[in-house]
């Protein structure tokens, strides 16, 4: 069964760091690429980055390029995405979702405040 787990998410301070871990089970990373998306609050759901299934391809939106590091352990069956110099416009709920699929996990808060 398709299950994707998202965590790591809380309250930083802007210039901060945080790193969000997306566990996954019910397929394998090295068949199925996976992207990070965020949904702030009255705003739409937008991509983040993306990581391909052979992991030798990432990217990234514009907003967050050069901020934030995409990687994954397959032993492990997690993705991970570090985030660095974040400012308050990242605030919002964090999801990872597997390529080709429907399903979206609970997310994980992200706020970034002073």
């Amino acid at each position: 069964q398709l299950q994707l787990v998202e965590s790591g998410g809380g309250l930083v301070q802007p210039g901060g760091s945080l790193r969000l871990s997306c566990a996954t089970s019910g397929f394998s990373l090295g068949y199925y690429g996976v992207g990070w998306f965020r949904q702030a609050p009255g705003k739409e759901r937008e991509a983040v980055s993306c990581i391909s299934s052979s992991g030798g391809s990432t990217n990234y939106a514009d907003s967050v390029k050069g901020r934030f590091t995409m990687s994954r352990d397959v032993a492990k069956n997690t993705v991970y995405l570090q985030m660095n110099s974040l400012t308050p416009e990242d605030t919002a709920v964090y999801y990872c979702k597997r390529f080709g699929a429907t399903y979206w996990g609970q997310g994980t808060q992200v706020t970034v405040s002073s």
